[in-house]
């Protein structure tokens, strides 16, 4: 049994990734309908949260349905991520995640999220901070190191665990690399096969089958698996990742009818949640991988992403539906 703290997770837990944009409410919700184990929030600023912007305290909105979740949070003054810490332990999520993983310029310049992993003993420093600061579970998610030159994240680890995180996530690669070439998992799995460490290490970067799953948690030996973008539009991954963990067996894809009902579920929470202008725009990114594989679905997809409220999107896709019919959709 997977364990954070005193939260049980499962044998091997699947978790959705924080993706600013992406993993919000509405998205969260879906993601646990559908096998997920534990969601995290979009990253919040904690110079935001710390001066009540919008934004920011918007963010920490969770809801019974998606628990487990973990608010995660990026800064890189201590003090400021202390008073975040106590404002988060306030809204009582199961943990408080620290992000020293995202990659993105307008972070890292500020020594904030990958920015810190040119300066370990701060990143150690300002996880004690946090880790003092609160009653929370506190976890990090970070990635193998700055460049190609310093790829140290198994000493970052036990020097993250020595100082009381209760679980680490690691994107396979370096912050030089973003989000291109191939995720190595062969560090991750370094990390995990230290006989020091003995909290639960989550591998993530480039699973997107439950075949590669598999594949995955048996050569590298983590004790699970953070799914990002191979989520985006795509909730049931979870439940087809589970079906093959457990069984063996491939499930069946999702039905015409089943993806309708998510696309127009996870719209109407958008809506209510942050406004129709906003999620219009935001369920944009969504489409492609809700209806990805459908017989002449571009048509549809140019109708879906120019519509401009419910009602247009719900129009659309019984439109769909009757040029569907009954016949095989996915090519």
């Amino acid at each position: 049994m997977v364990k954070i703290g005193d939260i049980s997770l499962g044998q091997f837990p699947l978790l959705l990734a924080p993706m600013e944009d992406v993993s919000d409410p509405p998205f969260r919700a879906l993601c646990k309908e559908q096998g997920c184990d534990m969601v995290y929030t979009e990253f919040i600023s904690v110079e935001g949260l710390i001066r009540n912007a919008d934004k920011s305290i918007q963010k920490l909105d969770i809801s019974d349905e998606e628990r487990p979740v973990g608010i995660q949070i990026f800064g890189s003054d201590e003090q400021s991520m202390v008073q975040a810490a106590e404002i988060i332990e306030r809204t009582k999520p199961e943990v408080l995640d620290i992000n020293y993983g995202c990659p993105v310029k307008k972070v890292v310049c500020k020594m904030a999220g990958a920015g810190i992993l040119q300066d370990i003993n701060r990143m150690v420093s300002l996880t004690k901070a946090v880790v003092n600061a609160t009653s929370l579970p506190v976890t990090v998610k970070t990635r193998l190191g700055w460049d190609d030159n310093t790829k140290n994240i198994v000493e970052v680890a036990e020097r993250l665990q020595d100082i009381g995180i209760q679980a680490l996530s690691i994107h396979g690669r370096t912050r030089k690399q973003m989000y291109t070439g191939e995720a190595d998992w062969s560090l991750i799995a370094k990390v995990k096969e230290n006989p020091r460490m003995h909290i639960p290490i989550f591998g993530n970067g480039d699973i997107d089958s439950p075949q590669k799953a598999k594949l995955y948690k048996e050569r590298y030996g983590v004790d699970g698996i953070m799914i990002g973008r191979a989520s985006i539009g795509n909730p049931w991954i979870f439940r087809e990742m589970k079906q093959f963990l457990d069984f063996g067996t491939i499930a069946e894809p999702p039905t015409l009818d089943e993806r309708i009902s998510a696309v127009l579920q996870h719209l109407h929470r958008s809506i209510i949640w942050k406004g129709q202008k906003i999620a219009i725009n935001e369920m944009r990114r969504h489409y492609t991988n809700y209806f990805r594989g459908f017989r002449e679905v571009k048509q549809f997809r140019s109708l879906l992403v120019n519509a401009l409220s419910y009602q247009e999107v719900e129009d659309i896709t019984a439109t769909m539906r009757e040029y569907y019919s009954n016949e095989p959709l996915l090519v």
